[in-house]
């Protein structure tokens, strides 16, 4: 077996912990080497916290420590500054998203480090296991050609990430209708638990649709509705030959022939079964469409997709894999996230142009 894939981080927000958590649990896989802060007060706390030296610049942390790649955790508006100083170090870059804040921040990005080929963007939701079964259930044709998705789940540059990924679409111009909605929600979960409040507030739901030219998407995301179970979330995804709606596939699967079949997840640890807690795989019509890489680990979903990008990651700075996400690709991402916004404030239609990483 290969020795674990190394990294560093600069930041120590709540993403950052992600990272850490996963280090300490995958330690034949990855290995957390160094931090970066800003503060030199934070320092020996953060040392002391996540049991590794840390330093007060991005660059130091390269060369003191140099490790297979670095991820940039920090704020959108600190994110250029920090992700270009790791390049300027030559160490491969795990950026996290957005990678900048506007359209003119990406485009600076991009002419300051696009032609290195040194960062991938940490967009992990097609990487979580039912998103995967299902873009597999895509890859082997099993509802013709996709033509259309609808998610309504997570937001803006996330969303599209999952819109173009099953759809298969590149960078090309999109057309971005958007409105905005307010209406009353009792909001009783935030990241930080139970808010103990049932009090309705004004929550804002935005629509939105999107153009791509023969295939489209539809956008439909509540305020909070990361964290508020009182939202279900819902995927749709539509080819010429049947659909994918959440569990559920429709398909023509001969002449006169159309079926119905569940997509069937295999949890460990029900009833008599002793095997640990776990996500086993996932199946569709007696095939296995999605195993899971981290059985044992009792991780959940979310960290099975960031812990799948981390080591994809390290394999890519390695010279051992392809590119999991490259910068191009979360630019583009934020480009439709960004037209969804205006679009919504202004109630203009919105037409993404050409930008310079679409190659």
């Amino acid at each position: 077996m290969s020795t674990p894939f190394t990294f560093g981080v600069v930041g120590t927000g709540w993403r950052a912990e992600f990272f850490v958590r996963l280090a300490r649990l995958l330690s034949d896989q990855l290995t957390l080497v160094g931090a970066s802060v800003r503060r030199s007060a934070v320092v020996e706390q953060l040392t002391r916290r996540w049991g590794v030296p840390a330093f007060l610049s991005p660059s130091e942390l390269v060369r003191s420590r140099r490790p297979d790649f670095v991820i940039s955790c920090v704020p959108p508006s600190a994110n250029p500054e920090v992700v270009t100083a790791l390049v300027e170090s030559g160490v491969h870059v795990l950026s996290e998203t957005p990678p900048a804040p506007d359209l003119d921040g990406l485009r600076k990005l991009w002419a300051q480090v696009g032609s290195h080929d040194l960062v991938q963007v940490a967009e992990q939701y097609l990487l979580m296991p039912g998103h995967a079964a299902r873009r597999e259930l895509i890859t082997r044709g099993v509802i013709g050609r996709p033509t259309s998705v609808q998610i309504s789940s997570t937001h803006s540059y996330h969303a599209v990430s999952m819109i173009r990924g099953l759809l298969g679409i590149g960078f090309e111009p999109v057309r971005v209708s958007a409105s905005r909605f307010i209406g009353p929600l009792v909001d009783p979960l935030s990241r930080t638990g139970w808010t103990g409040d049932d009090t309705p507030k004004d929550a804002a739901t935005t629509l939105a649709t999107m153009d791509f030219g023969g295939a489209s998407g539809l956008y439909d995301f509540t305020d909070n509705q990361w964290h508020n179970q009182l939202r279900l979330r819902r995927i749709v995804i539509r080819g010429s030959h049947g659909e994918i709606a959440d569990d559920t596939v429709v398909r023509l699967a001969g002449e006169r022939t159309i079926l119905k079949s569940p997509i069937t997840r295999s949890q460990l640890g029900y009833d008599l079964n002793l095997d640990g807690y776990d996500t086993e795989h996932i199946s569709f019509e007696g095939d296995v469409v999605y195993r899971n890489p981290y059985l044992g680990f009792r991780l959940m979903d979310e960290e099975i997709a960031l812990a799948s990008l981390l080591t994809a990651t390290g394999a890519w700075a390695r010279g051992d894999g392809p590119p999991p996400y490259p910068l191009a690709q979360g630019c583009q991402d934020h480009l439709v996230g960004l037209a969804i916004d205006e679009s919504a404030a202004t109630g203009a239609l919105v037409v993404t142009g050409v930008q310079p990483w679409c190659r």
